[in-house]
Formats: C-alpha cells, structure tokens, sequence
C-alpha cells in the first residue's frame, strides 16, 4: 500500500471550489494543470465565462487501448459555509475530500506511480470538468463528444465502504409544467374561472403514478406552486419534478406518459408547457464493462467489487456513449454535500496502490 502524505491535498482543499466561483474552480485547475505538466501532459484548455474552465490533459497516443480518466474540480460549498482542511489519524475532513478532490487525487498520485516506473504516459488522459455539482449542463456536451476517442473510462468518484467500484447509475432527469389557466373571482364568478391549481393536482398524482419501484423507476414531485389567493381562481400553476430510472425502457415509457399528460387538460380551458428533460442519461451494466472488469480481476489477482447506486455522476454521460466506464476509483468517504464530509486515509492507499496497477497494464498494453 502506497503511503504518502496529504500536503498537496490540503493545498486544493483549502481553495473554495463551490460551481459558481468561477476564480476559485479555475485556481484548483491551475495547480492541477502544473502537476500534470510535470508529468508530460498536453492540455486542451476550453475556456467559460461564468463557471471555471474544463480542463482536457492528453498524454502521447501510440496503438493500443485509449482510458479516458474523469473527474470534476468543483464542490458544492459556497465561500464561508464549509472551508478548511483537517486530519486525524483515521480521515481526512473538508470540502472535496472525497467529492472529488480526494478522488482526483488518487489519480494524480496513481499517475505518478507509472511515470516514475516507466518514464512516460501513453494513452491515459484525464478529463477535469468544472460543473458537475450542478448538473454538468456545459460539460456534458464536451464529454459527450471526447468519449467516442476512447476504449474504457475510469471515473474517480468515491468507492463504496467495501472498496466497491460503481457500474451503474441511474438516468435523471428535471421537468417543469407551466399552466396557464383563467383568473376569475371565487365568490361572484367561480364557474368563470379556469382553475390551474386544480389542473395541477390532477397532473401530480399522474406523474406520481408512473414511479414503479419494481423496476427502481421513480417520479418526484418536489415542487408546485399556483394561485393569487383564497378568493381567485387560479390563473397560473407549475410543478417541479424528477425523473430516475435504471434502463432506456423506462425513460422511454415515462417520457412518452409524461408528454400524454402534458397533452391533456382535466380542466376545460387550461393549457400546459413542459420544459426542462434528461440531465444524465442511465449508466446501464453492459458486456464490454463486465469484460473490463474481468480483465481487471486475472491481472491484479483480485475479485472487484461492485455496486449500482440511485445518484448520478458524469460516468453516466461517458457510459451512455457505449464507453465500457467504471466509477468510484476515488478514496472511500463519506458525508459529502454536508459539513461532515470525509475521506479514508487508508483508502487513498489502497486505491493508488491498485489504479496504479491497472494503469501500469494498459501501458503494457495488455488491458
């Protein structure tokens, strides 16, 4: 098992890294981009405005097998809510620890292993994206177009509590209904009215209805809001909702329920508008992921891990591509998105000791 210190982690931890703050994200990538650079890395910088930039660092390309490393440089703590980096004998605590600065860690630190083993990186480039925690929706279209030049993603998310490696995911996505309705008054007009609070409430227990837990298909309702007040009938209503789901047939059975129920008006006069769609598409277990695996198992000796988990990454994006991906290669940990967050010492070990490994193979060419 590697051992190492945390000193550079601290350095990454300790810079506020929340989606919006655009100056902090990009410093984190900065000091990834010099620590890469000593590595011999090429990077293909993609420049935003108003959130940091995504980061695309490519080794030399020879024949042979193309891994496609990914992980994302922000966090989801605003300035003042959550900052600091501390260590006890047993974890880490701080923002990012384990989601995902910890994890990109792990591959820089795996990375050095092979290059001071062998003297170069070939066909292992690592992808830093900059809005993960807030959905991806600019990166997923860059991600979406950078998998079709690779043969297997790893992605450094956290491992589960048993060391477990994630090969699947379910697919999510956001919708919005607007309703338009009629404003009449309740007292000397009600049959005037068109009432889009109503309307709503028939569209909810439509959509709650499609959720079939049998099939790990879920439909959440988070959010409705309508109305002026106690004496008007409603003229506008919306809701707020998300879609999770585990296979194409259900996005496809919901999707097309969804846009039947958008179609059709319970309240004569109400019309409806749906908006938003699918953020992260499924990450389906596939033959080619459970060849990678497999090929992992006979030349580490090992018998990996796995699990499938309800939330979403950008393995998803990658997956969704037909890219054999793998997810939660970063350090065990837990309570992230919360003041609690923390990372396993003894798994920034393990973990290393094993990417390394694996990257180490494929350089070999025998991955």
């Amino acid at each position: 098992m590697q051992k190492f210190d945390f000193g550079e982690l601290r350095e990454i931890i300790e810079i506020n890294s929340w989606t919006k703050n655009k100056a902090g994200v990009d410093k984190n990538g900065n000091i990834f981009a010099k620590w890469m650079d000593s590595l011999g890395y090429t990077l293909d910088r993609y420049s935003r405005e108003d959130i940091g930039d995504h980061l695309h660092f490519k080794s030399t390309h020879k024949e042979g097998k193309k891994l496609l490393l990914l992980g994302h440089l922000d966090t989801v703590f605003p300035p003042d809510t959550f900052e600091g980096f501390r260590e006890d004998d047993e974890w880490i605590y701080g923002a990012g620890v384990c989601d995902m600065k910890g994890g990109n860690f792990v591959a820089l630190k795996a990375l050095r292993e092979v290059y001071s083993k062998y003297g170069n990186i070939h066909n292992i480039d690592f992808l830093l994206v900059s809005d993960e925690e807030t959905g991806s929706d600019d990166s997923k279209h860059l991600s979406s177009a950078l998998a079709q030049d690779y043969d297997y993603c790893m992605v450094f998310e956290a491992s589960g509590v048993d060391d477990e490696v994630v090969i699947g995911r379910k697919g999510v996505g956001t919708f919005f209904i607007d309703i338009e309705g009629k404003a009449s008054h309740a007292g000397n007009h009600y049959t005037d009215g068109e009432d889009a609070n109503l309307e709503l409430a028939h569209k909810l227990i439509e959509l709650v209805s499609l959720t079939d837990l049998d099939k790990e298909t879920t439909v959440n309702v988070g959010k409705i809001q309508g109305g002026i007040g106690a004496n008007t009938i409603s003229p506008k209503a919306n809701i707020v909702f998300e879609l999770r789901y585990t296979t194409t047939e259900e996005k496809e059975r919901v999707l097309n329920a969804i846009d039947n129920i958008v179609a059709h008006s319970h309240i004569e006069g109400t019309t409806s508008t749906l908006s938003g769609g699918i953020q992260r598409d499924v990450m389906q277990p596939s033959p080619a992921q459970e060849e990678f695996v497999n090929q992992i198992n006979r030349l580490c000796q090992i018998t990996l891990p796995t699990e499938k988990r309800g939330g979403v990454s950008d393995a998803n994006i990658i997956s969704s591509k037909g890219v054999p991906t793998l997810d939660g290669w970063g350090p065990y940990g837990d309570g992230d998105h919360t003041i609690n967050e923390r990372a396993s010492k003894k798994s920034f070990g393990e973990r290393v000791s094993l990417v390394s490994e694996i990257f180490g193979y494929l350089i070999e060419d025998r991955v």
